[in-house]
């Protein structure tokens, strides 16, 4: 396994239950649960064919109002795991090193740690990778730094931290052989080394955009804004992962004709990010204002008339579906 340590240290967003919580977990082993340092029992509920398995927690004591619960789960995900792709080295432009990335939206999440598995409840988060020196490693936080990894000098840590309530299913992660290049004051842009140069180019513009969707939308809350190449089988033109949106290589048409996909991106951090649809059932409006919003990045960045020519597509293919 690249991963060694995933620690998910702030469940700010998590509701609790009076003296039990109950979190979503997919093909998941939970060893030992702990609450505020006590053991605390833990059972699974009846298995479901894609919603998994319900984790009810029964606190050792009887939580009080306004008292502080620290829940501690010693769990590990499964190797098949909805939410993670892993490449053997064959698989990557590089040929050397195996690759790995997470997609949880809509419910995968809880096929990495045992969570809360809606947009109606946010978090934040703090986590520690482990991971072999050679690799870099990448979340959806801001980074916090590397450090040896003092249990083995082969591996190294980097640390992240997501300041900024989210719902789970804007948790992210790579791990591969990954550089990166500056494209803007709070812009890096990361690949493999064999595309990464041509990644700086395509997505030059993704200054601009920022700076036109915080005129439109207000200040940019997020930090840093980097975006990130996958590999080809990445399922998703992009994914919003707050401080790093995932970019699938054939937006690189080497004109920047795609790089509506990225103002697609940025405009989610304000619509669907910050402001969530608070079910699923209601995702059109995550998407329909950030359809609305990369549209008018559109018109002040490139004229009215790109603006129009856009919605009269989205207008036809909303016909012919």
């Amino acid at each position: 396994f690249i991963i060694a340590t995933f620690i998910i240290a702030l469940f700010n967003g998590c509701v609790i239950f009076s003296s039990s919580q109950v979190l979503d977990t997919k093909d998941i082993q939970v060893f030992k649960v702990t609450v505020n340092g006590q053991d605390a029992q833990f059972a699974f509920g009846e298995k479901h064919s894609f919603k998994g398995t319900s984790l009810k927690i029964t606190f050792p004591f009887e939580l009080r109002r306004g008292q502080e619960a620290i829940v501690e789960i010693s769990f590990e995900s499964s190797p098949k795991s909805s939410a993670l792709q892993w490449f053997t080295p064959e698989q990557t432009s590089g040929k050397k090193h195996p690759f790995l990335f997470s997609q949880c939206q809509a419910i995968h999440c809880r096929a990495i740690f045992p969570c809360q598995d809606t947009p109606a409840v946010k978090l934040t988060y703090y986590a520690e990778i482990s991971v072999p020196k050679e690799l870099v490693a990448l979340m959806s936080a801001n980074r916090d730094g590397e450090v040896p990894d003092p249990e083995d000098s082969s591996r190294k840590i980097y640390r992240f931290s997501q300041n900024v309530p989210i719902p789970c299913y804007l948790v992210a992660l790579v791990v591969g052989a990954l550089e990166s290049r500056k494209i803007g004051p709070r812009t890096l842009v990361w690949a493999e080394k064999e595309l990464v140069d041509k990644s700086a180019f395509e997505f030059s513009e993704a200054e601009a955009m920022l700076k036109t969707a915080e005129d439109l939308a207000g200040p940019y809350v997020w930090g840093q804004y980097d975006l990130l190449v996958l590999p080809p089988s990445f399922p998703y033109g992009g994914m919003e992962n707050p401080c790093l949106t995932f970019v699938t290589p054939t937006l690189l048409a080497g004109d920047r004709s795609l790089s509506n996909v990225i103002a697609h991106e940025i405009s989610h951090s304000w619509t669907g990010n910050l402001v969530t649809n608070k079910t699923w059932e209601h995702f059109w409006l995550n998407e329909g204002h950030t359809v609305y919003l990369e549209r008018r990045i559109g018109g002040r960045l490139f004229g009215e008339q790109f603006r129009h020519f856009q919605a009269l597509g989205g207008w036809r293919e909303l016909q012919n579906t």
